[in-house]
């Protein structure tokens, strides 16, 4: 697996990573060993998890299952891996949290998320430390945006823990691109760690017309980041659940083409399914193939398998090699 720099950090990392929010919760822990053996004996480095996952799976959880399972696999190897973890997205406890159905109640879960405060990212990430088994962490992410605290005080805190050397850098997650400037002027004016990178929902399909999601890339954040190659892009749901495969969802609608459902995405789609045949690859290989190809901005696809067979079907992707003309027709589709 090639290596890539992390932003402009000098650090470099596998250009793929592999998301561990299902380990521990849907996928037990012998398979989620088998998956981790297999990300890191093809050359994978970089491991991404957070406090938070995975509560939803599971009544009256806390999260930290994904957390405490990669601390007992790290034992002995902790300086194999780039580990990121995250803060700031674990809701307030409540029974409420879970339907009478076993469903999450995403609307209250949301309204009481823990948040970014300075006092809670540094007991959130203590309490990471701890389950993870390690004095440190390399990338440390405020999971989700907070607009109720104020920004000084969240990087302030971030700045601390780098000086303290419980993490090496800062990121941020799910965040508009007003935001992450206001962060960088702060940083600027103030010498605090600026984030280096930043973890949002990106693919192949354009979010369509009217998409108000702060989580996904679009055309104005991917400008900004091209021109900020200091801020790493890491793509989470590259492959938006799987969806490339499988036609019936198309057809049908499945959510997590939701935001981008349209006449575009049925161009991008066609153009895509062409290609695939063309490298004799499937279209989930093949769009995870077109964003490590991608340098403006560079893009590092975050997978996560939730079985041992999944990642194997994906890993391939590492190998495609698409031409000039493949990628100038499937940067071009569209409607």
């Amino acid at each position: 697996m090639e290596m890539i720099e992390l932003g402009q950090t000098g650090t470099h990392v596998s250009k793929l990573a592999l998301g561990a929010m299902q380990m521990g919760g849907a996928t037990g822990e012998p398979d989620a060993i088998r998956i981790l053996d297999s990300f890191l004996d093809a050359g994978g480095t970089f491991l991404d998890t957070a406090d938070c996952y995975e509560w939803w799976a599971r009544r009256g959880s806390r999260g930290g299952e994904s957390e405490e399972l990669l601390g007992r696999y790290l034992k002995g190897r902790r300086d194999q891996v780039f580990l990121a973890t995250k803060g700031s997205a674990l809701p307030a406890y409540s029974d409420k949290l879970w339907n009478a159905d076993g469903s999450t109640d995403w609307e209250l879960a949301r309204r009481t998320f823990a948040g970014a405060g300075g006092d809670t990212l540094r007991q959130a990430l203590d309490g990471s430390l701890r389950r993870l088994g390690t004095d440190h962490v390399d990338l440390y992410y405020v999971h989700v945006d907070d607009l109720g605290t104020p920004l000084e005080e969240t990087l302030e805190a971030l700045d601390g823990l780098v000086r303290a050397g419980k993490i090496r850098y800062p990121g941020w997650s799910n965040v508009r691109t007003w935001r992450l400037e206001a962060i960088r002027q702060l940083c600027d004016r103030h010498g605090w760690a600026a984030p280096v990178a930043v973890q949002q929902q990106h693919s192949y399909l354009r979010p369509k017309v009217g998409n108000a999601s702060a989580s996904i890339v679009g055309a104005e954040q991917s400008e900004y980041l091209d021109q900020h190659r200091d801020l790493q892009l890491v793509a989470y749901s590259p492959i938006l659940k799987g969806v490339y495969d499988d036609p019936a969802a198309q057809r049908t609608g499945a959510w997590a083409l939701e935001n981008y459902a349209g006449p575009d995405a049925d161009a991008r789609l066609a153009v895509l399914r062409e290609v695939a045949g063309e490298v004799g690859s499937t279209p989930n290989r093949t769009v995870l193939a077109w964003l490590l190809h991608q340098t403006a901005p560079s893009v590092i696809p975050l997978i996560g398998p939730r079985t041992p067979g999944q990642l194997d079907d994906l890993l391939p992707a590492l190998d495609i090699k698409l031409d000039a003309g493949q990628l100038a027709r499937l940067d071009a589709a569209g409607a």
